[in-house]
């Protein structure tokens, strides 16, 4: 079978699981928003881990995806994630998906099959070195740093960040697939080890950030990590794995398009929030019949008698 449909089929598979994942972990932050809820807490509570496993069986299909595709190809499938969870979010929530919503939709499936035209490749099999590891780690910690320093609001800044982790730890994940893959070399060298180590850092720091980004809603939050995530992986690619887009110049003029139409159709999918969604309308109940009036019963006026005179003046 084509690599190229292999690494899609992976990524669709990956996405829907992520997107899963994203709606449970929005719940779970909704419920704990207005309480202190530290990480210990979220470790004895059953939705958490369930959102854990999800984020774990879509990293393994993603870590199958890069394996097939490169980088530029598998990352920008990634925005399928929301287009998965707005359905998701809007089942959940008990509401309809809006016209704006499918417009969205609409928009970003067509901006990934342009970048798919111009992103399908053979298979990766270049590898970053440990130098170039290291300094790449160092880099996105450094920039996480300051997206998420102390007493920064939850949201957009975090949900960047979060994507931004996301990014290099599947570009950390494509070297090591493609090291641990190659006979040529042993299974377990010190460059798969440190670089394996990398990735679990980076893979958990995405997900605490996510889910800390998250307290400020889904849609937002998890269009930035969509679009932050392929920015980071694709800038690895390009400049130190030499992957390259297909078709020259008219190729990069496709990606281009794609990439904007895809941009457009997910922020089109983060502009409506629930309390923009108009609530069903209810019946309108008859207005009450007017109470009737108390009866008042009117007696008939008696001529008051006069007073009988004094004897005194009877008598005269």
């Amino acid at each position: 079978m084509n690599a190229t449909l292999v690494a899609v089929a992976l990524s669709l598979v990956s996405s829907v699981a992520y997107a899963a994942a994203a709606v449970a972990q929005e719940r779970l932050a909704a419920r704990t928003a207005h309480t202190d809820a530290s990480l210990v807490r979220l470790l004895g509570t059953g939705a958490w881990w369930g959102s854990v496993l999800l984020n774990a069986s879509a990293a393994l299909l993603h870590v199958a995806a890069l394996k097939y595709g490169p980088l530029t190809l598998v990352q920008p499938l990634g925005a399928l994630t929301l287009v998965a969870a707005v359905p998701l979010g809007a089942r959940m929530a008990g509401r309809q998906v809006t016209g704006v919503e499918w417009r969205g939709t609409a928009l970003t499936l067509l901006g990934l099959g342009a970048l798919l035209v111009t992103a399908s490749g053979p298979a990766p099999d270049d590898t970053l070195s440990i130098p170039e590891a290291l300094a790449v780690a160092g880099t996105t910690a450094a920039l996480i740093g300051v997206l998420s320093r102390r007493g920064a609001k939850p949201g957009l800044r975090h949900a960047t960040a979060s994507g931004v982790a996301s990014g290099v730890a599947s570009a950390l994940t494509q070297t090591v697939t493609v090291a641990v893959t190659d006979r040529s070399g042993p299974l377990l060298s010190v460059k798969v080890i440190v670089v394996a180590l990398l990735i679990a850092a980076f893979a958990a720091g995405g997900l605490l950030l996510s889910q800390t980004a998250y307290r400020g809603g889904l849609g937002a939050p998890l269009a930035m990590v969509t679009l932050s995530n392929p920015v980071a992986a694709a800038i690895i690619g390009v400049t130190l794995l030499g992957e390259r887009l297909q078709g020259g110049i008219a190729g990069m003029l496709l990606a281009a398009a794609g990439a904007t139409l895809a941009a457009r159709g997910v922020l089109l999918l983060t502009r409506t929030s629930p309390e923009d969604v108009p609530a069903p309308q209810q019946p309108e109940s008859p207005a009450p019949a007017p109470e009737p009036a108390p009866l008042r019963v009117v007696l008939p006026s008696v001529p008051a008698q006069p007073e009988p005179a004094p004897a005194a003046l009877r008598a005269s």
